[in-house]
């Protein structure tokens, strides 16, 4: 564990950014006034996660490797770090839809069905706890792969 406490450490960070990140949402009103463009400004939330992970390698690659990481030593750091925020993905999950925005499921329930893209057994299904605990998992381990790539890249240094 001792040689993933880097990798730890930055998904806490990561985790904390989101639950912030959620909270600015859901004051943009993405989650209810605006929940038609949620899809499309939710995005952005990637260009703070790939800062995240290029922190988080550097740090790495700096306090743990002495200055000096390969390709392989930043991508095996970035998909433990992966590995670390999906499993926080679970609880984050649950403190969004509970405390931060506990009306969402049903704003999108409403937007979902009122537009015509779902009916409401499709949409309750959908967008439902379980099923976002799922898909933060899931969207985190691709993400977090890619972005490990990614960034390894950059950070890698001989």
């Amino acid at each position: 564990m001792k040689n993933c406490r880097l990798e730890f450490k930055w998904a806490v960070i990561y985790t904390l950014f989101l639950l912030v990140w959620m909270v600015f949402e859901r004051l943009m009103g993405w989650h209810d006034v605006h929940i038609a463009k949620h899809h499309l400004y939710t995005l952005l939330i990637y260009l703070p996660t790939a800062l995240l992970y290029y922190l988080a390698l550097t740090d790495k690659r700096n306090n743990f490797y002495g200055g000096i990481i390969s390709f392989k030593q930043a991508f095996l750091s970035g998909l433990v770090l992966t590995i670390f925020i999906a499993v926080l993905a679970i609880p984050a999950q649950y403190v969004i839809s509970t405390y931060i925005t506990p009306l969402y499921f049903e704003n999108v329930i409403t937007y979902a069905v009122q537009s015509g893209k779902a009916t409401p057994e499709e949409a309750a299904s959908f967008f439902n706890l379980q099923s976002y605990m799922i898909q933060a998992v899931a969207g985190s381990l691709a993400f977090g792969l890619v972005l490990s790539a990614l960034i390894s890249i950059f950070v890698r240094r001989k």
